[in-house]
């Protein structure tokens, strides 16, 4: 299978900082590829090096068969982290004006440019200015800018950020169309579910270091589930011994459910029959290791850091890849 991107032991600092240290990757054409972790991780830096707007320290990289993606900007769309559109031009006309430098005809620009519109719910924005439409209207605009060619390798960092649920799933709709036209797209989140949901392959990074780098199913084999939910018909039910069935770790209450923690190698099916007999029940499930349990119990043993402050570091985002661009600029 021919990569759209190929990365070999790169490095990057800024100053004292080491951003990302020695990554190999590869990114296969057609793929949909994750860049998860918490904000500060290395995703950016690693995307703005994929992108020719910085330079490893060491290592090599190639965009689309190309040593720079400077060679192929054409066949690149990129939605950057630092969003931007020109205030004081209406959106038709800018939308058309980035369309004509990614080198498409006037006539095939302005149709393209209204069936945009009314696929993002803008149709009614083409004569405004940008500067009339809210935060998440410019985002979706600025959406457009990097499809509207119909690129080969679409780049999108922290593309959820700042969007409604209802926006979140008409972005998880656009990105998997633009997937199934054939485009190998990356995009970068510290919102694990989306991942979840969207990857076929997962690149996991940690303080510059990748930790995870496969398909979502070999994640999913090879962490295996992890908790059993049972839902007694009966409330007076939740006081049976579940923490003795075989293959159960402990069992605890919660919400009128019993959360029933699995030990390494449980015989799943066997479990649940055994579950099932001690009482009916209402629901009896077996929930699957999440990406962001997967990433605390990778991290969390040696990264010195408890599981509370990796989750919040995920929730909420810690550090700045800006931050350490500002570096480079004073320096």
């Amino acid at each position: 299978m021919t990569n759209a991107i190929e990365i070999r032991g790169v490095r990057k600092t800024f100053g004292p900082k080491v951003a990302v240290e020695n990554l190999d990757l590869n990114v296969p054409e057609g793929s949909l590829y994750g860049f998860i972790g918490p904000n500060g991780a290395g995703k950016s830096t690693t995307i703005r090096m994929i992108m020719s707007i910085i330079f490893p320290d060491q290592g090599d990289l190639r965009v689309l068969g190309k040593s720079s993606a400077v060679e192929s900007k054409d066949r690149i769309g990129y939605l950057p982290e630092e969003r931007g559109v020109y205030k004081k031009m209406k959106v038709g006309v800018f939308l058309n004006y980035i369309a004509r430098l990614k080198g498409i005809d006037a006539a095939t620009a302005d149709k393209r440019v209204k069936e945009w519109l009314v696929r993002v719910g803008l149709q009614e924005t083409y004569r405004k200015k940008c500067e009339e439409l809210s935060k998440g209207m410019q985002q979706k605009v600025q959406f457009i800018t990097s499809v509207i060619h119909e690129p080969d390798l679409l780049i999108l960092d922290e593309v959820f950020t700042g969007l409604d649920p209802v926006n979140r799933r008409l972005m998880r709709e656009l990105i998997q169309e633009q997937n199934d036209r054939g485009a190998t797209i990356i995009f970068s989140t510290h919102a694990m579910r989306e991942a979840e949901e969207l990857c076929d392959n997962i690149f996991m990074i940690h303080k510059g270091e990748k930790v995870i780098d496969s398909s979502l199913e070999e994640v999913w084999r090879k962490y295996d589930p992890k908790t059993m939910i049972v839902e007694p018909l009966d409330r007076a039910d939740l006081g049976q011994a579940w923490g003795s069935l075989p293959g159960a770790r402990e069992a605890s209450e919660k919400d009128g459910a019993i959360q029933i923690s699995l030990r390494d190698g449980a015989n799943i099916g066997e479990l649940m029959r055994q579950a099932a007999a001690l009482a009916p029940v209402r629901r009896l499930e077996v929930q699957r290791a999440s990406l962001e349990d997967i990433f605390i119990s990778i991290v969390g043993a040696g990264g010195g850091e408890t599981a509370e402050q990796l989750r919040m570091e995920l929730a909420a985002g810690k550090g700045s890849t800006t931050e350490e661009l500002a570096e480079v600029s004073r320096g």
